[in-house]
């Protein structure tokens, strides 16, 4: 299947190519993305490419936002976070003029890309890419800039949320019936984080359906969003490095008979678990709770509940970037409810096993808690999908966490293919 992916990228006249903060974080750097956008237009094909802002600049315009305000005001903060990709934009197309080839950048907006009315987290919900194919139908490269969008609704300018530019790509992608790649820091999709995980391999291929739960889970090769509007528009993706010509790893439809049982494990730092004491024990208690989370626009994982008293208690693990707004939630919801004692952690991670097999291999919850238990980790909160165990652990055993369930599903460079299981 890997090779089909490939052929049917290959096949495709026009390419996506999204570029990463960190390949775009100098001069020189912004020349070599000009060079490979060059090499493929020279290769036959039109070239349509997305970038993020360069390197740090998206984290030091919101710190300096909260300088300014401690809670900046999100249409204003969309207006501020935009400048960044549309300053990397208009640099890389300026190298690629340099390089004697017609270029031209785009905002969000001239690029059709149309968002709910959500700021900060908007959602893609139209591209009309007229001006990116009668930019491309005259022969020139054209660059998008990512991240961003327009709301038709409010009129204004919106941001996608962390990795939006993973987003923006695939997106053009799909409106344009192009190929996607995705370059960044690193060479593709690996067995294991490989600054925990020293022998972790990187994984030819990936399904769409494992990719979704390692991005779930901490993976930060792809964003989420990135691959679900992959998978729902057939969209194969190559990610690999800015860095070298390693060949990354395909993303993709992939035949899940006799696929390994785990195919990595991932894990993420970026965890707060909320703890919810006194939820009324009547019907609509629980789903007002969480009605009042998703009016906040926060994303829950993890979610626990004790219905044996008089007044049940839940847990619910958030992102660290999004309990702010829980937190606020909660507060909305104990006004209807009544009193909620509320406990916040911030030193919990969660660990993840992933593997499209798991569905015809019995045995992977006994063999991934045996193997923790070898690590003396208490495990807090377990989650499940068809595809993927999640436990929520302290934040100091997940590295040694990770490297026990690596080595426990025998992922590593010296396992035999095919032997994960």
């Amino acid at each position: 299947m890997g090779a089909l992916a490939q052929d049917d990228a290959l096949e495709r006249d026009t390419v996506v190519l999204k570029f990463g903060g960190s390949s775009v974080a100098d001069a020189e750097r912004i020349r070599d993305v000009a060079a490979r956008l060059v090499a493929a237009r020279e290769g036959g094909r039109r070239v349509v490419a997305t970038v993020s802002a360069m390197g740090e600049t998206t984290d030091t315009l919101l710190a300096l936002a909260r300088r300014v305000a401690p809670n900046p005001d999100a249409r204003e903060l969309d207006m501020l976070l935009s400048t960044g990709e549309r300053v990397a934009c208009a640099l890389v197309a300026i190298a690629v003029h340099d390089l004697g080839h017609e270029a031209v950048s785009f905002t969000g907006s001239q690029a059709g890309i149309l968002t709910d009315a959500v700021h900060t987290r908007a959602l893609i919900r139209e591209i009309t890419p007229v001006r990116v194919v009668r930019a491309l139908e005259e022969g020139r490269i054209v660059l998008v800039a990512g991240f961003q969008g327009f709301s038709r609704e409010t009129m204004d300018v919106t941001t996608l949320g962390r990795g939006g530019t993973d987003a923006t790509a695939v997106a053009l992608a799909a409106a344009l019936g192009a190929a996607c790649e995705i370059y960044s820091d690193v060479a593709g999709v690996f067995t294991a984080d490989p600054r925990l995980v020293p022998d972790a391999r990187r994984l030819e291929q990936v399904s769409y359906a494992e990719m979704l739960e390692l991005a779930a889970s901490g993976a930060r090769v792809l964003m989420l969003r990135a691959v679900e509007l992959a998978r729902a528009h057939g969209v194969p993706i190559l990610a690999r490095s800015s860095f070298s010509d390693e060949p990354g790893t395909w993303v993709h439809y992939v035949e899940e008979m006799e696929q390994p049982a785990v195919s990595a494990v991932t894990h993420s730092e970026d965890v707060v678990l909320f703890s919810v004491e006194g939820v009324p024990d009547r019907p609509g208690a629980t789903a007002a709770l969480f009605q009042a989370i998703a009016a906040e626009h926060v994303n829950v994982d993890t979610v626990l509940s004790d219905g044996g008293s008089a007044s049940p208690g839940l847990s619910f693990a958030t992102a660290h970037d999004e309990a702010a707004a829980a937190r606020l939630a909660v507060e909305r919801a104990a006004a209807a409810l009544g009193a909620l004692e509320v406990e916040e952690r911030r030193d919990v991670g969660s660990v993840s096993v992933v593997g499209a097999g798991m569905r015809s291999h019995p045995g992977v919850a006994a063999k991934m808690f045996r193997a923790i238990d070898r690590e003396g980790v208490d495990v807090r909160l377990v989650s499940t999908s068809p595809i993927k165990i999640s436990v929520l652990v302290d934040r100091s055993a997940v590295p040694r966490t990770v490297r026990g369930l690596h080595a426990a599903f025998g992922l590593g460079e010296e396992a035999a293919e095919g032997t994960a299981n």
